[in-house]
């Protein structure tokens, strides 16, 4: 887990965040258990509150799981709604508006696609 908060976002929704990073990244996979909320504001040095609101909101996306009395868990499919909720917000976030200054620049599509493919090193 990243160790440090910056001022970006609230801490609550950048705790949530290094969660759903662990579970892209495989760090934690599908029926893993996610460390307790006092354990997270352990080590973080947080607020409990702060942190379950956090964790609430990866239950209410459906990537975590409670079992009463035992903790939270990835659930089943995470990683995949994962994967394809960012590649939605990769899209408008950075591809819509990338798409839409080439065009006001008159930047056409092969040209586009030539300076992507220039630049994408597959590894």
């Amino acid at each position: 887990m990243k160790t440090v908060f910056d001022d970006s976002k609230p801490i609550f929704q950048q705790i949530s965040e290094m969660i759903a990073n662990e579970i892209v990244e495989g760090e934690l996979l599908e029926g893993d258990q996610i460390p307790s909320t006092t354990e997270i504001s352990k080590f973080y040095q947080v607020n409990r509150a702060t942190v379950q609101k956090g964790l609430t909101a990866l239950v209410e996306a459906g990537y975590v799981y409670k079992q009463r009395g035992v903790g939270m868990f990835v659930a089943k499919g995470a990683k995949q709604k994962l994967l394809e909720k960012r590649k939605e917000d990769f899209y408008n976030e950075y591809l819509k508006p990338l798409m839409e200054e080439a065009k006001r620049i008159e930047i056409k599509k092969e040209e586009l696609l030539q300076m992507i493919k220039e630049d994408f090193k597959d590894d």
